[in-house]
C-alpha cells in the first residue's frame, strides 16, 4: 500500500489549546468514538498585563470552498501603536472529515496559515494563538478580510468546520515592527524609495492530496514507485528579484493530521508546525538599493524540483519594509552575488526492497549596501542548504520507509553605525518513519519528527541574544484498513516534547512533555 493510500486533502493545521494539566484516566483497549481535544506542547503566546481590546476578525462555518469575506475595523480605545497583537482561532467539528488547509488575510496580507484536525464522531474543539504584531501596519487600517478552510460536506463526510477568529490588541510600549507590509499579488513589487531594510516572507506548503503532499517520498522516473519526479525528492523554495536568485530555503516537511496513511497518529497531538504554518523568511536588504528606484520589480517564488505542471504547492508572499525617516530616497547597490548552484543526486538500488539514496546541497551569498541618513549600512546574507535521505520500499509498497534530514543554515551580517552585528541561525528538520501493511490488512506506522533550531546574535564579539529549540514528536499507531470505521480496532501512542531556551523562551526556559494512548492524554508535564 502506498504512503498515499488513504491520504486525501490534507492541510497545515492549527496550534491546539494547551490544557492546564493532564487528567488521569483509564486508557481503553482501543480508540473509541471520542478522544481528547487536540493539544500541542508549544508555549502559549505571552502578552503584557496591560489594557487590551478585542476585535472579531471572522466567524464562519465552512462546508465547501466558499471563502468568508468581511471587513476589518481597527479597535477603539487602544490607540494605533500596540505592544503585542495576538490572533486566536477557536474551532469545533464533529462527525467524519478530512484535514483541511486554511488561511486568513487582511487587506490582501496573509497573516495566518493553518489546517484542521480530524474530528471524532462525538466532536472535538481546539484553539490556536499566533503573535501577529509584525502586521501592525496592516492592522492600523480598515481592510477586507478573507478566510477560507476549503471543505467538502456530503452524506459520507459530515464534518462542518465551525470557527471564530479574534485579534487582541495590547497597549503598552509599542513593539518595533515594519513600517509597511506589502502583499505580493501580481508578482511585482514597488517599494517606498526610502526603504532601508526589506524582508520577504513566504507561506510555502506542499499539500492538496497528490504527490506533493509527500514530496519528500517522490522518486526519479526510472524507479518503480507510485509518485515520481524527474529530480527525485529534493525541493527548494527559491525567490528571485528581476530574474536573479535572491534567496534559497529548505521547505519544512509538514505532516498533516491524516499523514502517513494513519490519522490515529494525530488525533490528539499533531506533528510539529501542523497547527501553525510559519513563513520562510528571506532578507532582501542587499537588493534594497535596486528596489528603491521607484519602478516595479519582478519578484518570483518557485519550488525547485517540482515537476513542470504538477500542482500541490502554495506560496503566498508578503514584503516587510523598514523605512528611513530622515531621507526621501535611499540609494545603494548590490556588491556581491555568489551562487554555488544546486547539486542534487538520487541513486536507486533495485531489489526485493528498493532503496533510494538522495543528497543535495546549495549555497548562496548576496551582499549590498544602502546610504541612509545615518550613514552607509552594508548587509551580507549567507545561506546554505543540505538534504540527505534514504527511502526504502517493497514491491506493492506494503513497506514504505524514510529516514531524512534537512539543514538550512543562515547568517546575516549588518555593518553600519557602530560594530557589525551578525545573526546566525541553524535549522534542522528530521523525519524517520516506516509504514507496513500486513496480510491481515493491519496498517502500522512508526514515526519520529524533529524541528530544531539554534540562533545567536553577536556584536563586537559579544553575544547579545540566543535561542535553542527542540520540538520532537514520536508516534506508533495501527489500524485495520478497508473496513467500516467501527471495525478498525485502532490502537496508538504518541508523544511530544517541546524545549525552548534563551531569549525567545518565557523566562528563558520552557520545557513541556505530552503523551497519549488510544486518544487519552496520559501525561502533561512541564519543567522550568
Amino acid at each position: 500500500m502506498s504512503m498515499f493510500a488513504g491520504a486525501t486533502l490534507l492541510a497545515s493545521a492549527l496550534l491546539g489549546a494547551n490544557p492546564a494539566s493532564a487528567r488521569q484516566a483509564d486508557v481503553p483497549a482501543e480508540f473509541g468514538s471520542d478522544w481528547h481535544d487536540p493539544v500541542t506542547a508549544a508555549p502559549p503566546v505571552t502578552a503584557p498585563d496591560t489594557r487590551s481590546c478585542e476585535v472579531t476578525l471572522a466567524e464562519a462555518q465552512f462546508r465547501d470552498f466558499t471563502p468568508y469575506r468581511g471587513t476589518y475595523t481597527p479597535p477603539d480605545g487602544c490607540g494605533d501603536r500596540w505592544s503585542k497583537v495576538v490572533l486566536r482561532l477557536d474551532g469545533k467539528v464533529k462527525g467524519r472529515q478530512y484535514d483541511r488547509l486554511g488561511h486568513v488575510s487582511v487587506g490582501g496580507v496573509e497573516i495566518f496559515r493553518t489546517s484542521t484536525p480530524q474530528p471524532s464522531p462525538d466532536g472535538i474543539a481546539w484553539s490556536v494563538e499566533k503573535d501577529v504584531t509584525r502586521y501592525s501596519d496592516t492592522l492600523r487600517e480598515r481592510g477586507d478580510v478573507e478566510m477560507l478552510i476549503g471543505n467538502v460536506v456530503d452524506d459520507t463526510y459530515t464534518g462542518i468546520i465551525d470557527v471564530k477568529v479574534t485579534l487582541t490588541f495590547h497597549t503598552g510600549r509599542p513593539a518595533s515592527t515594519p513600517d509597511q507590509v506589502l502583499p505580493l499579488t501580481d508578482g511585482t513589487l514597488t517599494t517606498p524609495r526610502n526603504s532601508e531594510r526589506v524582508v520577504a516572507e513566504v507561506y510555502a506548503t506542499g499539500s492538496g492530496g497528490g504527490c506533493e503532499e509527500y514530496w519528500y517520498l517522490t522518486v526519479p522516473d526510472s524507479a518503480p514507485y507510485s509518485c515520481q519526479a524527474a529530480d527525485g525528492p529534493n525541493r527548494e523554495v527559491q525567490i528571485k528579484v528581476d530574474g536573479q536568485l535572491a534567496g534559497v530555503a529548505a521547505p519544512f516537511p509538514h505532516v498533516w493530521t491524516g499523514g502517513w496513511s494513519n490519522p490515529f497518529l494525530w488525533y490528539v497531538v499533531p506533528g510539529p508546525r501542523a497547527f501553525d504554518v510559519r513563513p520562510i523568511e528571506y532578507d532582501l536588504t542587499p537588493f534594497a538599493g535596486l528596489l528603491n528606484d521607484g519602478r516595479p520589480h519582478d519578484i518570483q517564488v518557485s519550488v525547485a524540483g517540482l515537476p513542470e505542471g504538477r500542482p500541490g504547492w502554495s506560496a503566498p508572499v508578503n514584503i516587510l519594509v523598514w523605512q528611513d525617516e530622515g531621507r526621501a530616497h535611499v540609494t545603494g547597490a548590490l556588491t556581491a552575488h555568489r551562487d554555488r548552484g544546486l547539486t542534487n543526486s538520487s541513486a536507486h538500488t533495485p531489489g526485493s526492497e528498493h532503496r533510494l539514496d538522495t543528497e543535495s546541497a546549495h549555497a548562496l551569498t548576496v551582499a549590498g549596501y544602502v546610504d541612509t541618513s545615518h550613514g552607509r549600512v552594508s548587509t551580507t546574507v549567507r545561506r546554505s542548504l543540505a538534504h540527505t535521505s534514504v527511502h526504502r520500499w517493497t514491491d506493492g509498497e506494503t513497506m514504505d520507509a524514510l529516514d531524512a534530514t534537512w539543514r538550512d543554515d543562515e547568517s546575516v551580517t549588518v555593518d553600519g553605525r557602530g560594530p557589525a552585528s551578525t545573526t546566525r541561525t541553524q535549522r534542522t528538520y528530521t523525519m524517520d518513519g516506516t509504514t507496513t501493511l500486513g496480510t491481515d490488512d493491519r496498517l502500522r506506522t512508526v514515526l519520529t519528527l524533529g524541528d530544531r533550531a539554534s540562533a545567536e546574535t553577536t556584536r563586537d564579539g559579544r553575544r547579545t541574544a540566543w535561542s535553542r529549540l527542540d520540538d520532537t514528536y514520536a508516534g506508533d499507531a495501527t489500524w485495520t484498513v478497508n473496513v467500516p470505521r467501527d471495525q478498525r480496532h485502532a490502537v496508538g501512542t504518541s508523544s511530544e516534547r517541546y524545549r525552548l531556551y534563551g531569549s525567545d523562551a518565557p523566562g528563558g526556559c520552557y520545557d513541556r512533555r505530552l503523551a497519549t494512548a488510544q486518544g487519552i492524554l496520559t501525561d502533561d508535564h512541564r519543567t522550568c
